[in-house]
């Protein structure tokens, strides 16, 4: 079984196409799309009805949950953007996606943890960084969830963790925004250091899950002038180097 694993789109339509393009001849069984599906400033709505018609095993990551349940006013201004975008068909289809999903006995489906929505599962934050957790505390982590392979997103890190129990947690990076100033335990940044969209691929073999990379090339700038007419300048160096605004 070969199964691809999407991650943190954030209403970039431009780059989850080339993706979807690039996955046509990988051959793959299934694609997953693991959450942080439309926070974002730039097609959040068509974002969400590409995904729709798809149908493909989706869960929700903790901006749908922002979108659909903080009030406006509190709203960061991507999170805003995409509420004050979505239809109501859009909605529903995000209020019915599960938080966590187990695709069959070996695979498990979670945006951030087994637990929760927020916390990272590979990273730790330690001075304003998110830096590769302890092997233990993954394992904590994990604590309850039996799945041979496990696939979150969140952090937009792609990462490949082996446990000593042999089940292999994947972080595909994200699709959509390849850096990002966060705040939520404490202020930090991430930057991958390019602009490609990211996903990956695990196949099931006889000794375990192998697992591949990619990083897809797509027209980042037709995404980033997109972004300046919406008046983001963080996401426009985002989405064109990889980094964040200086």
């Amino acid at each position: 079984m070969r199964i691809a694993a999407v991650s943190d789109i954030h209403g970039n339509l431009f780059a989850l196409d080339a993706v979807l393009a690039d996955l046509e001849r990988r051959g793959v069984d299934v694609i997953v799309n693991l959450g942080d599906i439309v926070s974002g400033p730039l097609l959040p709505r068509e974002t969400a009805q590409r995904l729709m018609a798809l149908g493909l095993p989706t869960i929700r990551g903790n901006h749908e949950r922002q979108v659909l349940t903080m009030e406006p006013g509190r709203m960061g201004a991507s999170d805003r953007y995409a509420f004050d975008t979505l239809g109501e068909a859009e909605r529903r289809w995000l209020a019915a996606l599960p938080a966590v999903r187990a695709l069959d006995a070996d695979i498990f489906l979670c945006h951030a943890t087994p637990a929760n929505d927020v916390d990272c599962y590979l990273e730790d934050l330690v001075q304003r960084e998110l830096r590769p957790a302890p092997l233990e505390r993954i394992e904590e982590r994990t604590r309850g969830c039996e799945a041979s392979l496990i696939l979150c997103g969140h952090s937009h890190i792609p990462k490949l963790v082996h446990l000593s129990t042999g089940q292999v947690i994947v972080n595909p990076g994200s699709v959509g925004i390849q850096a990002y100033e966060g705040h939520d335990p404490s202020p930090h940044r991430v930057e991958m250091g390019a602009p490609h969209a990211r996903y990956a691929v695990a196949e099931r073999r006889e000794n375990g899950w192998a697992v591949e990379f990619f990083a897809v090339a797509y027209d980042w700038n037709a995404a980033a002038r997109l972004a300046e007419q919406r008046d983001r300048p963080d996401w426009v160096r985002a989405l064109r180097t990889g980094f964040v605004a200086s």
